[in-house]
């Protein structure tokens, strides 16, 4: 089963993301894929508000993952938001330790997530960043635990 959202534009993929915080849950990795500039970022600053992060959310392009403090609840207390762009192989995504990060109440949001998917196989939600005809974006979640499927029929609403 396939999950499709359309976003028109920054505020839509905002939105999108402050939406998909309500089917996340304590130890969640997402992989977020896709071209450079479909709104990856954007819709993890969505997904913080939706989580109750206060602080600015930017691309951890250069220090690869940041963690920000959640008030919510939903039971997470940390997003860590890691960026795989700069990342050349498997070792490094190892080295990251995103697995670990989320043991204790986090998620972790993964910007470039294509290469982090054979490290964590189907233990993870992955979301597709797709550019539109008209210059919106189709986001599409793939597959997912059954337990989220009502959580995910809501989102794509």
């Amino acid at each position: 089963m396939t999950w499709r959202r359309h976003c028109r534009d920054a505020t839509a993929t905002r939105l999108a993301g402050r939406e998909f915080a309500l089917v996340l849950i304590p130890g969640d990795i997402v992989l977020l894929t896709g071209p450079l500039g479909a709104g990856k970022t954007t819709f993890v600053q969505g997904a913080a508000q939706g989580l109750g992060v206060k602080d600015r959310v930017t691309s951890p392009t250069f220090t690869m993952v940041r963690e920000h403090a959640c008030d919510n609840e939903r039971g997470v207390a940390t997003l860590h938001h890691a960026d795989l762009y700069r990342i050349e192989g498997v070792d490094e995504v190892l080295d990251l330790a995103l697995g670990e990060l989320v043991e204790e109440s986090a998620v972790a949001l993964v910007e470039w997530g294509e290469l982090a998917a054979s490290v964590f196989g189907r233990d993870v939600l992955v979301i597709r960043f797709d550019v539109a005809d008209d210059d919106g974006r189709w986001l599409s979640v793939a597959s997912a635990p059954i337990s989220r499927h009502a959580a995910l029929d809501r989102w794509a609403r």
